[in-house]
């Protein structure tokens, strides 16, 4: 493992709780408790990170857990607490653009595909979706079929 440790812990939410952790740059993770259970997102984020998880918590979770506070109570549109993700080239893009899509507003696969110079590439946006580690704060639930469709939410569609 490289140096460092992402601290980590629980918050609630109106809709369920969720885990989330972050290093000493920002908020690496946030995910909802049932995306395949705590210890499953605890191991990926190690995979992912190369750093120890440490139950505790620092500035950035106390700041997202204010954010989403605010959020939930339709008080903030924008996050604002710094973030650390790591992902590849395309997957970092493709997150670029969702921090862009506005509060209340939708955007299908394929839109995203073709503003990221990609277009007919709607099946590797939504795989990088998937990958998205911080759910709410990198917005993937704003993403939807281009018919309107709901589809794929690893925080279950019901959330979307």
């Amino acid at each position: 493992m490289q140096e460092g440790k992402i601290f980590f812990r629980n918050l609630n939410s109106p809709l369920g709780e969720m885990i989330a952790g972050a290093t000493d740059k920002g908020i690496c993770f946030l995910e909802w408790h049932d995306r395949g259970g705590v210890e499953r997102i605890k191991q990926r984020v190690e995979k992912r990170y190369r750093m120890s998880l440490i139950k505790g918590n620092n500035q950035h979770l106390d700041r997202l857990e204010n954010e989403l506070g605010d959020y939930f109570a339709e008080k903030l549109k924008k996050f604002g607490v710094e973030i650390d993700v790591t992902g590849t080239p395309f997957e970092k893009k493709t997150w670029e653009q969702l921090l862009q899509i506005p509060y209340g507003e939708t955007r299908s696969y394929g839109q995203i595909a073709k503003h990221l110079g990609k277009p007919g590439a709607q099946r590797a946006v939504g795989r990088a979706n998937g990958a998205n580690y911080l759910s709410i704060v990198i917005p993937c639930h704003r993403v939807i079929e281009a018919n309107g469709n709901l589809r794929g939410y690893g925080g279950k569609l019901w959330r979307k």
